[in-house]
């Protein structure tokens, strides 16, 4: 990565700790966010100006080939993290994601064609792996669209795997699984739990408890997108990035309750409670691929992780609204 860097959904979760992480290392990022008339730059507002020197913003709608296109010019790394990612929503507005998240990825697969960039980072996601048929889950379980945003996903990773069969694009699918940690939106359980905690709920409200999930904090995840770019082995493959280590969704509430010294009822309620068939029962990530060829692995434990997000929730709880569920 010599040249300048794109970052598609950069002022998402996940996208602004990697512009953060970039910018610290001196390189000059553009930064792709969704246009609105409010010129609001979402998690980019709140990094520190020095860092924000590195950045240059770049305000666009992902499906938009014209706008795509312009954003990959004189890039010659693109991470695409640009996506509708909230399940729940999928139901409702399964159009949405196929524009976003299938037109959107095809869209920047013809730019980075077109434009000749040397690497392109396709993020995945596990929910593409459906309820697991063998735990660890590796890189060749089979894919099972159980929501329309998996399905909009497996869409977009077959996309991306024919352009660098089709044309030689030199693309790296990153499939991490579920990332944690400041900044991220309580559409997700974690945030969902903290926030309520934290505000004296009494009953910490969420949905099914049974399902299990690997949690891997967001440095660890952003480290992971790193490494596949730097890594020449991961083109043409798909990487799993996930701490390897499964609790349910109920454990995970305990857990945060004690973290926040709260001693609140965990109640499943049937608002949050997904179509039974779509419910994701267990997904736990086999890492070895990422260990072995990425020369990758987590540093920071469930707990760690936790405490770092809960300190920084309970200092940014304006943000949030506890009391709404958020789809």
């Amino acid at each position: 990565m010599e040249k300048k860097v794109l970052i598609t959904g950069a002022a998402g979760f996940i996208g602004s700790h990697l512009t953060e992480t970039l910018a610290a290392e001196g390189r000059q990022v553009r930064a792709m966010v969704h246009y609105n008339f409010q010129s609001n730059w979402g998690w980019l507002e709140t990094l520190a100006p020095s860092l924000m020197e590195n950045v240059e913003v770049f305000p666009a709608d992902i499906c938009d080939p014209f706008a795509v296109r312009k954003a990959v010019e004189g890039c010659d790394t693109v991470f695409h993290l640009a996506s509708l990612i909230a399940i729940p929503y999928s139901y409702l507005a399964p159009a949405s994601y196929v524009e976003t998240n299938v037109k959107g990825a095809l869209n920047l697969l013809q730019a980075c064609l077109e434009e000749g960039v040397e690497r392109l980072v396709h993020t995945s996601t596990s929910e593409t792996y459906g309820s697991a048929q063998y735990v660890p889950i590796d890189e060749e379980h089979p894919l099972i669209g159980q929501s329309p945003y998996s399905a909009s996903k497996i869409a977009a990773d077959k996309l991306a795997e024919s352009f660098h069969l089709s044309f030689d694009l030199p693309v790296a699918t990153i499939r991490p699984f579920n990332t944690f940690g400041p900044r991220q939106s309580a559409r997700a359980v974690i945030p969902t739990i903290i926030t309520q905690a934290l505000t004296g709920a009494e009953t910490i409200r969420l949905g099914a408890l049974h399902p299990i999930r690997d949690l891997n904090f967001v440095a660890d995840t952003v480290s992971g997108f790193l490494a596949v770019a730097r890594t020449d082995a991961a083109v043409g493959t798909v990487t799993n990035i996930g701490r390897g280590e499964g609790i349910s969704v109920g454990d995970l509430a305990r857990l945060i309750l004690e973290l926040c010294g709260s001693e609140a009822r965990i109640e499943s309620e049937e608002e949050r409670l997904r179509p039974d068939r779509s419910e994701v029962q267990q997904l736990v990530c086999g890492n070895q691929k990422a260990r072995e060829l990425l020369g990758w692995s987590p540093r920071y434990s469930l707990r760690q992780g936790l405490e770092m997000t809960v300190e920084w929730m309970r200092d940014n709880l304006e943000r949030y609204k506890p009391d709404l569920y958020n789809l």
